[in-house]
């Protein structure tokens, strides 16, 4: 796991600055504290931190292929390297190191772009070809590793793994995008199709970008997508047990490494499958390491120590105050984009603990997106068929006077607030499924904004580009469409950027397993009611893990990490809510109306509203504008 910066000049005469490159690299030091190299090109320059994980003295980087005519810096792991570093040799490649690294390059010489279709792993790299004067960058199918860019005035494209990098270079120009203000208050983090600074953009999952001198920068090019459009006609006991051959290979080709390697144990069903097919490869004790809180109701140590104890691991556990509120001001410059996804204290958290024994740690992420494990995925599939026995032309009229006339009641459990459901159901699947994950609905989005705003944002809706993926997207049905959505949208905007930016910033490798493509594809094809099942998501995956977990981690209610930022603001962060309005950064930007902002946080405070969703938002905004010095 590495940095990578680098600088493209358009004219082929031109000259890329290697000092400049010097402090980007220098910018994102705790993604690569074991190695630092920049090669330096004319036009280009290309520079490299690195944290080593495999070959450790043999592959430095940037690295040149064996003919000298290419130029490599990379992030991330091919977990296939061994196979394709094989089949290459037999055609005649030679080999000077044992990592990955020389492996994309040789990859490259042989099949050109479409080597990156024969990569199994997480990456971004950038690869100049000193013959075509052209340079590649490249994401994973997920994107699980970030790759920022941008254009300059000069007419030279600066790229590096955080936009904190970017921010080094003189020339790139510190402009808010105003349309990434909406998309924040929606999401809570700015989605990949967008960034905070005007300007810079994130090259897109499963995307190549092909750079030329003396040329135009093209869109960039898709080589990869998830198809729900086919279904698997095995039984379900055959496809339980491919299930389970997918998840053993998944996890098998993510233990490969020259340093300690452990997993993320949080006792839900995820992290616990992965540990338990780690337990089943590895010779030696598993390392794992979870955190609790000191309450009750927040902590799942005990369920970690029972598949801890099960399988023997070397386990480490951590309980963590939930007044944690003091690390808060770190995320700022962890994110440097606004990211509300409170549970990114947690994760650090972990991330912190695993690293003082482990250099790389295997997570459960994924599973939920990819097998539906998500409660609003049960919803989604429970309305839609509701929505299948009401003609389309009376849903609107229908449901929409019932859930007009229908008392709000915003306290009860999503199951009993019949006016969130009929409301729902009023819409399309799609419209619906946007509003049910959005974190800012757009009535309160509008409240808050001040006209001056509004008019700066014009007609855009940050739900549109969700909408627009689920309903053009390759799917069958609504549930496909809300899963591919989230594959495409969520997966990379929220859950891996938090992943990557929290382990980054100890210096952690995290690695996957359960967003193995070959994983996410097979799920995508599974029947509906072999994902959900009754009141049961991820259902097949449960099938597939009977014989290693027992019931009560298996089919227990999902959790997750829980901040308790609602009795945060009522306590001490209740004098940062009411900074929000009363002087802060954002009070100065004129996007907001800060008396709509104000009574919020007095209702919050006072009890009577539970804003703190809201204020999360605000606070971090406020500080990441703060952070990166733009009001």
């Amino acid at each position: 796991m590495c940095g990578i910066a680098g600088i493209f000049h358009k004219e082929a005469r031109g000259r890329a600055d290697a000092d400049v490159l010097r402090a980007m690299c220098d910018a994102i030091a705790h993604r690569g504290p074991d190695g630092y190299g920049v090669w330096e090109g004319g036009a280009v320059a290309l520079g490299h931190r690195r944290l080593s994980i495999i070959d450790i003295a043999g592959s430095p980087q940037p690295m040149a292929s064996t003919d000298g005519r290419a130029m490599l810096v990379f992030n991330g792991e091919i977990y296939n390297y061994r196979e394709l570093r094989a089949e290459l040799a037999e055609q005649g490649a030679h080999f000077h190191t044992d990592g990955d690294s020389e492996v994309i390059l040789a990859a490259y010489q042989r099949w050109g772009v479409d080597c990156v279709s024969r990569f199994s792993g997480m990456f971004a790299f950038a690869l100049y070809d000193l013959d075509r004067r052209q340079l590649l960058l490249a994401r994973d199918r997920l994107g699980v590793k970030p790759l920022y860019l941008a254009e300059l005035a000069d007419g030279s494209t600066i790229f590096a793994s955080e936009l904190k990098a970017l921010i080094a270079h003189p020339a790139l120009e510190r402009r808010i995008d105003p349309l990434a203000v909406e998309d924040y208050l929606a999401w809570g983090y700015v989605p990949d199709h967008r960034c905070i600074l005007a300007g810079v953009r994130k090259l897109p999952a499963a995307h190549v970008l092909l750079l030329s001198h003396d040329a135009p920068v093209p869109a960039p090019q898709a080589y990869w997508d998830v198809s729900f459009a086919e279904r698997h006609k095995g039984s379900e006991a055959d496809l339980t047990a491919e299930l389970a051959d997918l998840l053993r290979s998944a996890v098998k080709s993510r233990m490969v490494a020259d340093v300690p390697l452990g997993a993320f144990l949080s006792g839900g069903v995820d992290s616990s499958s992965v540990v338990a097919l780690m337990a089943e490869e590895s010779g030696h004790p598993v390392r794992t390491c979870s955190i609790g809180f000191d309450v009750k109701a927040l902590d799942e140590t005990g369920y970690a120590e029972q598949v801890a104890k099960r399988y023997n691991t070397d386990h480490v556990s951590r309980i963590v105050s939930p007044d944690d509120f003091e690390a808060v001001d770190h995320l700022a410059a962890m994110f440097d984009e606004p990211f509300a996804d409170a549970s990114a204290l947690p994760t650090w958290r972990v991330c912190q603990l695993a690293r003082e024994s482990v250099t790389v740690a295997l997570s459960g992420d994924g599973a939920d997106e990819a097998f539906a494990g998500y409660r609003r995925h049960r919803f989604q599939h429970g309305e839609d068929r509701v929505r299948g026995l009401v003609p389309s032309a009376l849903r609107a009229p229908l449901f929409g006077l019932a859930g007009r006339l229908y008392p709000k009641a915003d306290w009860a459990p999503r199951p009993l607030r019949a006016k969130t459901t009929l409301l729902s159901l009023a819409g399309s699947s799609a419209e619906a499924y946007a509003s049910a994950i959005s974190v800012t609905g757009p009535g309160l989005r509008n409240r808050l904004y001040s006209d001056d705003y509004r008019r700066q944002r014009g007609d855009y809706r940050a739900e549109q580009p969700f909408i627009d993926l689920m309903e053009q997207g390759p799917a069958r049905s609504g549930l496909d469409a809300a899963q591919y959505a989230d594959l495409k949208f969520w997966l990379p905007g929220d859950i891996l950027t938090k992943v990557d930016r929290a382990s980054m910033a100890v210096s952690l490798e995290a690695r996957e397993p359960l967003l193995d493509h070959r994983l996410i594809e097979f799920a995508a094809g599974l029947p509906e009611g072999m994902r959900i099942c009754g009141t049961q998501g991820k259902w097949l995956m449960k099938q597939a893990m009977k014989p290693q977990l027992p019931e009560d981690i298996l089919f227990r209610p999902k959790q997750g990490f829980v901040t308790p930022i609602a009795q945060w603001f009522r306590g001490p962060l209740a004098g940062a809510a009411r900074g929000i309005a009363q002087g802060g950064a954002l009070s100065r930007t004129g996007w907001f109306d800060s008396a709509a902002i104000d009574r919020a946080a007095q209702a919050h405070i006072a009890g009577t509203s539970d804003h703190s969703r809201l204020l999360w938002q605000l606070l971090q905004l406020d500080r990441s504008l703060t952070h990166l010095g733009l009001v």
